[in-house]
Parts: C-alpha cells; sequence; structure tokens
C-alpha cells in the first residue's frame, strides 16, 4: 500500500519497527528512519578493539525468549548466532571472589543452602527463616523490591547477591526498582499461592535433568550486523543526525519538525509530512515529544527516571591468563582486602565467554562502570575510566598485562530504571497512545532493557500502525 512513516530512533527498537513495517505494508510505503547521533545502534555498538569487531554496549541477550533468537534467523543471519561457552560466572560477596550460585532466580534463592558459601551463617539463617514468615503481602499495584527482599531475608542477601544481578540488568540496585517488573515470574508465583519468597524461586527453576538450553546469545562479528540487515531489509531511507524537534497532528496525519534543538532553515530542516509516526527513543525524547500530544504518556514517560553508565573495553596481549570464568559481578559495598572499594561493577571475560574471541587474537575483556545515582568514577576521563578499571583488575585477578588496545564508551542516561509502579505507568502510556490514530511507542522504557522485550514492543507497535493505515 501506499503510505509514508516515519521511525524515530535508529536502535534495536526502530530498526526492527522499520523491518517489520516494511513487510506487513509492501513495497509501497515510504519508510523513514530519523536517528539524532551520527550513527544507528542506540545501545548496541560493534567498534574494532584491539583488531577485532567487539561489542561495547550490550554484548549479548536472552536466548530463553524467542523474539530475537526468531528475528535473526527470519533475516537469514542464524548461522552467526552463538552461545556462551561452559565458562561461569562469578560474584565478589563479602570481599572475595566466590562462584555465582545456582539454585536462585535473579539472587532470590530456592533455599538457604543454595547461598551458604556466599552468605554468612548469620545470613544463611535468616534465608532458612524465610519459609516461616508467614505470606507474602503483594497487595496494591506494585511493591519496591529492595524492601521486601531485605524484610523477609536481612540486608545481607540483597547487598551480596541480588544487587550485583540487578546491576548487570538495569545499572540499578533492589532498592530503586520494583518487584512485579524485575521479577514478574516471582511476583506471578506468589500470587499464584507460593507461600514464600523461597518457595516462589524454587517453582521457577528448571525441572528437567540434563543439560539446560542456552540462557544467552550473541551474533559473530557483533550484534551491529543485526542493525544493519533490519536496515537493507527495511529498504527504509536513514536520516542520522536528524532530530526530530516537535510532532504535530495535521489533517492529512503529522508533521515532523527535523532539524538541530533550535530551528534552522536548511532544506534538510524543513517539516516532514506523514502519515503515521513511530517512536522508539528513550523516555526523555517521547516525554518532550508526546507533550501537547498525548498529555498523560508524556507525563508518565517523564516519571521515569535513568542510570548512567561506561563500558571500558581491553584488549590485552595474546597468550594473557584471564581466571577461570566468564566474568566476576561486584557489589556495590565491596572492597578488596585493604578496604579499598571498586570503582567497577562488573568485569566480562569476553576471550573465556564466548569462543570466538579465543584463538590466538588479543584478549578480549571489558569492565562496566556505573550504577543508577552513583556516577563516581564517571565523573572522570576516559583516561582515568581506563586507569579505575585496570586498578580493579589487578587487585581483583592479578591481571596487570599493559593493554595493546582500550576503549571507553560511556552511556549517559542509557538505561531506564524499573521503580515500583512501572507497570502502572508503561498502562497509562499505553492507554494514552492508543487514543492518538497514526501514533505507536517503541522501546526499552516499557516492557524491558533486553533485547528480546525491544523487539517484542517494536513488532506490537509496527502491527499497530500498519492496522490503523490499512482501515
Amino acid at each position: 500500500m501506499t503510505c509514508r512513516v516515519a521511525v524515530v530512533g535508529g536502535g534495536i527498537s526502530g530498526l526492527a519497527a522499520a523491518y517489520r513495517l516494511r513487510k506487513l505494508l509492501g513495497d509501497g510505503a515510504v519508510i523513514t528512519v530519523f536517528e539524532g547521533t551520527p550513527s544507528i545502534g542506540g545501545k548496541l555498538r560493534t567498534a574494532e578493539v584491539g583488531g577485532v569487531r567487539y561489542d561495547v554496549g550490550a554484548e549479548a541477550f536472552l536466548a530463553r525468549r524467542p523474539e530475537l533468537t526468531s528475528l535473526v534467523a527470519e533475516v537469514g543471519l542464524g548461522e552467526r548466532l552463538v552461545h556462551p561457552t561452559k565458562a561461569r560466572a562469578k560474584i565478589h560477596a563479602g570481599g572475595t571472589v566466590l562462584g555465582l550460585p545456582p539454585g536462585t532466580v535473579m539472587g532470590v534463592p530456592a533455599s538457604a543452602d543454595a547461598v551458604a558459601g556466599v552468605l554468612s551463617e548469620d545470613g544463611r539463617r535468616a534465608v532458612e527463616k524465610e519459609r516461616s514468615l508467614g505470606p507474602v503481602d503483594l497487595a496494591g499495584d506494585d511493591v519496591p523490591l529492595g524492601p521486601l527482599l531485605r524484610g523477609r531475608f536481612g540486608d545481607e542477601l540483597v547487598d551480596r547477591l541480588v544487587d550485583p544481578l540487578l546491576g548487570g540488568v538495569y545499572a540499578g540496585g533492589a532498592d530503586g526498582l520494583g518487584l512485579r517488573a524485575t521479577m514478574p515470574g516471582l511476583a506471578d508465583a506468589v500470587a499464584g499461592g507460593a507461600a514464600s519468597l523461597t518457595e516462589a524461586a524454587e517453582s521457577l527453576l528448571p525441572k528437567t535433568p540434563g543439560r539446560p538450553a542456552p540462557v544467552f546469545g550473541t551474533l559473530t562479528g557483533g550484534l551491529s550486523g543485526l542493525l544493519e540487515r533490519l536496515l537493507e531489509l527495511s529498504g527504509a531511507t536513514l536520516r542520522t543526525s536528524a532530530t526530530v524537534r516537535a510532532l504535530t497532528r495535521t489533517a492529512a496525519g503529522w508533521r515532523l519538525d527535523v532539524g538541530a534543538a533550535a530551528p534552522a532553515h536548511a532544506p534538510e530542516d524543513t517539516p516532514v509530512e506523514v502519515d503515521a509516526v513511530l517512536l522508539a527513543v528513550p523516555a526523555p525524547s517521547a516525554r518532550r515529544l508526546l507533550d501537547g500530544i498525548a498529555p498523560a504518556a508524556s507525563a508518565a514517560f517523564g516519571e521515569v527516571e535513568l542510570a548512567s553508565m561506561a563500558v571500558v573495553a581491553l584488549a590485552l596481549p595474546p597468550g594473557t591468563g584471564l581466571p577461570d570464568a566468564s566474568g566476576i559481578l561486584i557489589g556495590a559495598g565491596e572492597r578488596d582486602a585493604s578496604g579499598v572499594p571498586y570503582a567497577a561493577k562488573a568485569f566480562t571475560f569476553s576471550s573465556n565467554k564466548w569462543a570466538h574471541y579465543g584463538g590466538e587474537g588479543p584478549v578480549l575483556l571489558r569492565g562496566s562502570v556505573g550504577r543508577f545515582g552513583e556516577p563516581g568514577a564517571l565523573n572522570g576521563d576516559d583516561d582515568g575510566l581506563v586507569r579505575a578499571v585496570r586498578d580493579d583488575l589487578a587487585r581483583l585477578t592479578g591481571v596487570t598485562a599493559e593493554p595493546i588496545d582500550a576503549l571507553v564508551t560511556r552511556w549517559g542516561g542509557g538505561l531506564p530504571q524499573y521503580g515500583a509502579g512501572h507497570l502502572g505507568r508503561v498502562e497509562r502510556i499505553e492507554r494514552a497512545v492508543a487514543g492518538v490514530p497514526g501514533l505507536a511507542v517503541a522501546g526499552a522504557t516499557l516492557h524491558g532493557v533486553g533485547l528480546p522485550a525491544c523487539v517484542a514492543t517494536a513488532d506490537a507497535a509496527a502491527r499497530r500502525i500498519a492496522d490503523q493505515l490499512r482501515d
């Protein structure tokens, strides 16, 4: 069919939406992707580090959710899909590095024995007593995760295990996140009759004996390859360094004012007329663009807080030894034996985690820095960040090799925080947008920060636009 659609945002959500729109609308549709930065990618970025293409944004996706795995196969990249090696993650807890315990759901244990090696004896006993505390009260819209877990398990479990795991996903801790949005399976198990959180966690653990299905996946050559393929197959016109400053509803559809922050007069900054708009942008941009269009959605987007972080990628000389692990998570309060805190929240030993980074090339790893509300080392310059991460690496592992290459990638406001009541905010957004013809939203602010969740929102938004244009 003949129509014009603007996709605002050139990350995974926007490009997946552009691809799906093409499949749904056919060759007659004119699809334009507007990206405010010089290149596509959003939170996906593949750079050359030590002469190797290496992901310095999101580096993996949850393979147990089908959306991204199915999309990879659909666009012909299935032969590039790989899963991690058998290397296991570790955690710095209670002042020492330990194996990440099985038998937990995002750190919530199915039994006291599951966390016996990570917690002190007092902490283990607190977990053991949780089943005797009576029913879990999840009344109301949502409950803050931190107070719930601290009240039933004590502080030690949260600080040593739950927070480091959540920090790897949200760059935030349990005290600032909500249960229903971050651990929906646990909330559903309690609502379904589990008498305690340990019983709820136990019900969610795999029951099938034998080797479980891979949890994570990635693409050889970097995840940016998926973005490039989506853009190619979408047939969309890409406009980079093109900030959509304002949206206006017209009698025929929509007008987009595109350009710099202040009005400009160059031909490329003239208004663009389209029949429909799909927004796949971070919460602050969505709030600004929807103000006056869908005020309730704009207000809800404005309530979402953001965390900033940075990834420090290091290429060490070939043959450099790393710990026998896929990486190490570090709790916010953890210190070394001398009492000195760590700047990093996690290390990923990519040459151990992914077989395609092994071999005779450089040894690749990355350190993640930055937690919600705690900028810490992020306030320093790039050289300072590299020094801080190398110092952490040396104190954690004894690895002091001089890098042959290093790259710092900063993600300012990169991760939305799913605070208590987040699902209610999303419901308000979607209800308000549903009342505006020719408009849809997608992205990490809505139903999950992971790549499969973003693809799911993109697919739903594209189908909404396509259905309305057909009508």
